[in-house]
């Protein structure tokens, strides 16, 4: 459950000095980076990817689909670009090269990173960009028509275009990017399953070392120089402790590690832009009758979860069985608390969540190549939660995980 939660983090304390340099040696563990042999995408895939879109837009009579900065523009042009007030797009045309619409202080730095060939269109800062875009889809000869748009995109872009022109019948590109982004390459897999690699390695450096006394902000400190030694591109951390692990994403008051603690990390980093998403629970000390049944509960519903896992299977039905097991066991009914208020699962790839999604109703059958996190927590208002969570990938053989699920409370790395 990775998308959230920097503002969380730190409890409003200062990050800690020295804390990398102490990563590396503490303990004589010499972390050592681990990513050297990632293999970022290359062009030839991104371009395999242009030509697959392409074919889908065509057969649709699609003249376009027009993206803004963000995972999908990095996924089919390699370019890695930030959302502000001045727009960078893509027109990928149905037929033809791509073009990219941005600011002309930026076209050496848009070019840096662009893979696939194509032409960069520049506006100064007293042009209309919107207009740029809309000459751009004519000189890919999309004339008129249907033009599929990215679903992430912001409305004033869009209202900027149709105010240009027109001339286009703006459709979802949900389909269209879907049916590329859903199933991933060997590529993308060696890169996710070094990512998750990396989030272990570095909770298992950490969870050891959190005693009473810590507060959140310095188990983050801690994870977070971990993960960059090990060279990952560290997210920060959610460092749940005591009460706020009853509440998924945290709370604003501050907590720190006693004696019978339960400690709940959620984590992530990226590598070449591929995201891990990792959660671990433990208890500081020792636990309780009611921590470890519930520990144990939750460990059981992961499990059910990659057990339900078949190919063809509607991936909402994965969600309805974790869900089942729940309810015999008191917690719930449905997503109502104290139980498990989220999805047992999402996607994830370049984003840290994407689609498919583990909850009730998604109808989209698994195939062999779809990634996604196994994370069915319980949480009890007013006491604690107990989340678990591991990333995966369909294979024809049944699922498969990037890391090995928890032992036990005890043993949880």
């Amino acid at each position: 459950m990775i998308s959230r939660r920097s503002f969380l983090a730190a409890a409003g304390t200062a990050p800690l000095l020295g804390v990398a340099a102490r990563v590396s040696t503490a303990d004589g563990t010499g972390l050592q980076p681990i990513t050297g042999g990632a293999q970022a995408i290359t062009a030839t895939e991104r371009e395999a990817r242009i030509a697959k879109l392409q074919g889908l837009l065509a057969t649709r009579k699609v003249g376009a689909l027009l993206v803004e900065a963000g995972t999908s523009l990095e996924y089919f042009t390699g370019v890695s670009w930030w959302r502000s007030e001045r727009t960078t797009a893509a027109i990928i045309p149905a037929h033809g090269p791509v073009l990219i619409v941005t600011p002309a202080f930026e076209e050496p730095s848009i070019r840096e990173t662009l893979q696939v060939g194509g032409d960069v269109l520049v506006w100064n800062e007293a042009d209309d960009p919107f207009a740029l875009i809309a000459d751009a889809l004519r000189k890919s000869g999309v004339a008129r028509g249907p033009v599929a748009v990215e679903s992430t995109i912001r409305f004033f872009i869009l209202d900027g275009v149709r105010r240009a022109s027109s001339a286009y019948e703006f459709i979802s590109g949900d389909p269209f990017v879907r049916a590329c982004r859903l199933i991933k390459s060997p590529a993308e897999l060696a890169l996710l399953e070094t990512a998750n690699r990396v989030t272990i390695e570095a909770l298992r450096y950490l969870h050891p070392r959190v005693e009473p006394g810590m507060t959140a902000a310095e188990i983050d400190d801690i994870m977070q120089a971990a993960t960059t030694t090990l060279g990952g591109k560290s997210e920060s951390p959610l460092v749940l402790l005591n009460e706020a692990s009853a509440y998924p994403h945290g709370s604003h008051h501050p907590q720190s590690v006693r004696e019978g603690s339960i400690v709940l990390m959620d984590c992530g980093c990226t590598v070449h832009g591929y995201t891990s998403d990792i959660s671990r629970t433990w208890v500081v000390g020792t636990p309780t009758a009611r921590q470890r049944k519930i520990w144990n509960t939750v460990k059981r519903g992961q499990e059910l979860a990659l057990e339900t896992a078949k190919l063809g299977v509607p991936v909402g039905s994965i969600d309805d069985a974790v869900r089942r097991y729940y309810e015999s066991e008191g917690w719930g009914p449905g997503y109502r608390l104290p139980g498990l208020p989220h999805r047992t699962g999402h996607g994830i790839g370049l984003d840290g969540h994407e689609p498919a999604f583990l909850v009730h109703g998604d109808p989209t059958p698994l195939q062999a190549g779809m990634c996604f996190s196994d994370e069915p927590g319980l949480y009890v208002p007013g006491e604690f939660g107990v989340r678990l969570e591991d990333c995966w990938h369909m294979t024809e053989a049944g699922p498969e995980t990037f890391t090995p699920l928890a032992k036990s409370l005890e043993e949880p790395i």
